[in-house]
């Protein structure tokens, strides 16, 4: 059976474009290294978007912000990963739980993690190539990991609070609408 295709509704678009101008202003705002929006808002997308509108999500925030502060060697595996967290959030939070938002969260901040540093160690020059310089570059990363970790889980806590507090909001206004007729 064919999976029909959602198409795009005014209010998602600007969800999107919500979520495009909250990662790129924040990742150009001084921040702690690594503490960013950006996988906290492809796991939203994925989760409460149309699939190809929350993969747009943070390749666009991405490619908006990294042209400004600068492209760097890996660009291809963080954007990569960033896609990939939408794209799995799409099929694994549209029935969403804590416990599946939160698994995906950690596991998402593990998996940038090990691909982005494997890609350091294996591209930088700043390390050996061998297992102690493998595990010498995870080692010197672990500062960031903490901050990585800290920002998926404050921010996606953030935008799906936020969001679940609008539909509250929103469907408590339409009540009050339907009873005023």
């Amino acid at each position: 059976m064919e999976t029909p295709v959602r198409k795009f509704r005014t209010f998602d678009i600007a969800i999107a474009v919500c979520l495009i101008a909250i990662v790129v202003s924040l990742r150009l705002l001084p921040h702690p290294a690594n503490f960013a929006p950006v996988a906290a808002a492809a796991i939203f997308g994925g989760a409460v978007l149309p699939r190809r509108l929350a993969l747009a999500v943070p390749l666009a925030a991405m490619i908006a912000s990294d042209l400004i502060i600068g492209l760097h060697d890996l660009v291809l595996l963080t954007w990569g990963s960033y896609a990939l967290f939408a794209l799995t959030s799409s099929f694994w939070l549209r029935k969403l739980t804590l416990l599946r938002g939160a698994t995906l969260t950690i596991s998402a901040s593990l998996f940038f993690f090990v691909v982005t540093n494997f890609g350091v160690w294996l591209t930088s020059g700043m390390y050996a190539h061998t297992w102690a310089g493998l595990v010498r570059c995870y080692e010197l990363a672990l500062p960031f990991f903490r901050n990585t970790l800290m920002s998926d889980i404050v921010y996606t806590a953030v935008l799906f609070g936020a969001y679940g507090l609008a539909i509250k909001v929103g469907q408590r206004l339409l009540l009050r609408t339907k009873a005023d007729f």
